[in-house]
């Protein structure tokens, strides 16, 4: 029996899909399910092991034994690789590059998307990532689609690293952020579109509050008639 809403949230790098879907769950009381957190684990495992991201075989043999765990600690996620909290290490910059690179090998992707389905197939969860109402949910009960002006987004990521004590150049950051969309786009398995049925969410000009606050106005009518039906 499904315990709640399947509530898909896809979008570009630094749209601020991954942050508001973190507070709408806390706010509604679900399980967020950070599925670039998933693939940056697998780069990250990749890169401890010397792996080259163009060796597809060594990559698909290391998906046999990776071990890949998403725990909530006080409204939390901790992400878990090999039974190591790893929350930190993979947001590093060059882990992010490895993440897009690793997410377009189709048995990476395919393996990923098993663990993300078993993960939510029982509702009350909210999943973010680039294919979430496309190809990992399609029959999600609520999807979103959280755009962004490029520059925009470039200027949040920048400031983040610049938060973490990161120096780099913003005109960098920018190229970065272009070349990923434009991987995220190309690739041929489940690419980085919009479901036909997703409503589009324009965040250029929101702060993260705002943008949490206009999802949970859009959702609170199926969540109070979810509540009536069970």
């Amino acid at each position: 029996m499904k315990k709640g809403l399947i509530i898909a949230i896809d979008g570009p790098a630094a749209s601020g899909k991954s942050t508001s879907a973190q507070l709408l769950a806390k706010k509604i009381g679900y399980i967020y399910i950070d599925t670039g957190a998933m693939y940056r684990a697998c780069a990250l495992k990749a890169k401890k092991l010397g792996i080259d991201i163009n060796d597809e075989e060594s990559i698909r043999n290391l998906l046999d034994y990776i071990d890949i765990r998403i725990e909530n600690n006080n409204s939390k996620n901790r992400i878990l690789l090999d039974g190591e909290d790893v929350s930190e290490d993979i947001r590093a910059d060059d882990i992010s590059a490895l993440a897009s690179a690793i997410s377009a090998i189709p048995a990476v992707r395919y393996k990923m998307v098993e663990l993300q389905r078993k993960m939510g197939e029982n509702g009350g969860v909210i999943i973010d990532g680039r294919d979430i109402g496309t190809f990992v949910f399609p029959d999600a009960d609520v999807k979103f689609f959280l755009t962004a002006n490029p520059e925009i987004r470039a200027k949040r990521r920048w400031l983040e690293l610049q938060r973490k004590g990161i120096d780099k150049d913003f005109s960098e950051v920018l190229a970065d952020l272009i070349k990923r969309d434009n991987n995220d786009s190309q690739r041929v398995l489940a690419p980085l579109k919009k479901a036909d049925d997703a409503l589009e969410i324009d965040t250029s000009n929101m702060t993260i509050q705002e943008q949490t606050d206009t999802l949970y106005r859009i959702i609170f009518p199926r969540l109070e008639e979810e509540c009536k039906c069970s």
